[in-house]
């Protein structure tokens, strides 16, 4: 038999088997799913298979998913009984929140379910986890809730919200099934293939955006550069500027296809430009032009700081093979693997220049640097402090 939808989820065997016993047995569904686990686990993935097989006829167990009208609809995102959540801007507020339990209070029209998805549910607002929780306390009988967050820290997902739910943790995927995945759904030559998949460190989607993409392999080797570049205070401020800079042109290359066709259409929508009763409807609706350039600016900033935030880590990465270097070094042991492979020459020499201990603070470093991040401190203050935290002793 085809894994069918199932077939999505990668690396991900007692999920994929806890979520079809529970799509095999309606009677003991559970009303409200979170979907826990790091970045490029999939999460949202099985959590999006999941929603597919509950409003398959089947089960999700077609061998071809596009074949079947549910599934087929449920993972491209116009099912009209899934409602399906990603958050654009630094939050997800309870006005859109309202909107989403207003029509999870319905019942399905088509599907066996009403269904509402919400990836990266820590980005709600405390005002929009308390509109969940009512939901969740007194759930409609045909309703289902699909949360997806990072972890179970009361940061991510409050304890009220967790306690309602019945929790599925994903792990990071094995880097050989990502690698399989990339030749096999994409055609990825092997080798490219293989290498991706371990400089991703398994992550799924950045694995395929390495492969894809010359200017994203390129865009990380020039941050895994920036460590053995850091050997003056000038040397360290102009590391900081390319960090900023690199983030702010790939945010900005981001969202110049959105926002453009958003305003184009919107602005269809209101009539402007146009003559005659066309007139009047345009200009009441500058209010919408207005909030929809306030949504913008919000998902320009997060894409900014996700892109920052995903150098940040390809370093803490690095010093965190150097560590692990210094420490089998010093008292021997199995080689480790390494979160760049690729790049154990560099992870050696900061290992003997910096030590055990210079490369676990400079770790605490680049940590404390996504926290202030997280607080809105400015990009360029954060990112030169940390820079000049990661100098190299002379």
């Amino acid at each position: 038999m085809s894994d069918g939808v199932w077939a999505r989820v990668i690396g991900q065997p007692a999920v994929v088997a806890e979520l079809r016993a529970a799509v095999a047995q309606p009677a003991a569904m559970t009303h409200a799913w979170l979907f826990t686990g790091p970045p490029g686990s999939g999460r949202s993935v099985a959590a999006r298979a999941f929603a597919a097989a509950l409003q398959c006829p089947d089960g999700g167990l077609h061998a071809d998913p596009a074949a079947c009208h549910s599934c087929r609809t449920v993972l491209a995102g116009t099912h009209a009984d899934v409602q399906t959540v990603v958050p654009e801007g630094l939050s997800l507020g309870v006005a859109e929140v309202r909107e989403l339990v207003r029509i999870a209070g319905r019942a399905p029209s088509l599907g066996r379910w009403q269904i509402v998805l919400v990836e990266d549910a820590d980005r709600m607002t405390e005002q929009a986890y308390n509109t969940v929780l009512k939901m969740l306390e007194e759930p409609p009988p045909r309703t289902v809730f699909l949360l997806c967050a990072p972890s179970l820290h009361p940061e991510d997902v409050p304890v009220t919200i967790r306690s309602r739910c019945r929790v599925v943790g994903l792990r990071q995927p094995p880097v050989d099934a990502v690698a399989d995945v990339l030749v096999r759904r994409d055609g990825v030559d092997p080798a490219l293939a293989a290498w991706s998949a371990a400089a991703a460190g398994g992550h799924v989607g950045r694995a395929r955006h390495l492969a894809r993409d010359e200017a994203a392999r390129l865009a990380r080797k020039a941050v895994l550069d920036v460590p053995l570049s850091l050997v003056s205070l000038a040397a360290c401020l102009n590391a900081a500027d390319d960090l900023v800079s690199a983030a702010k042109e790939e945010s900005d290359r981001a969202v110049a296809e959105l926002d453009g066709a958003e305003t184009e259409a919107v602005k269809a929508s209101l009539g402007v430009g146009a003559r005659g009763p066309g007139v009047a409807a345009a200009s009441r609706g500058a209010g919408q032009l207005k909030e929809l350039e306030k949504r913008q600016k919000s998902r320009a900033t997060r894409l900014g700081r996700d892109s920052l935030d995903r150098a940040l880590v390809d370093l803490a990465a690095l010093y965190r093979d150097a560590l692990v270097l210094a420490v089998v070094r010093a008292e021997g042991g199995e080689p480790p693997t390494l979160a760049h492979p690729d790049r154990r020459p560099d992870a050696e020499e900061l290992a003997a220049r910096i030590g055990p201990e210079g490369a676990l603070r400079r770790i605490g470093a680049v940590l404390d640097c996504r926290t202030a991040l997280a607080q809105n401190v400015k990009p360029q203050v954060a990112v030169e402090a940390l820079t000049v935290a990661l100098r190299l002793p002379a």
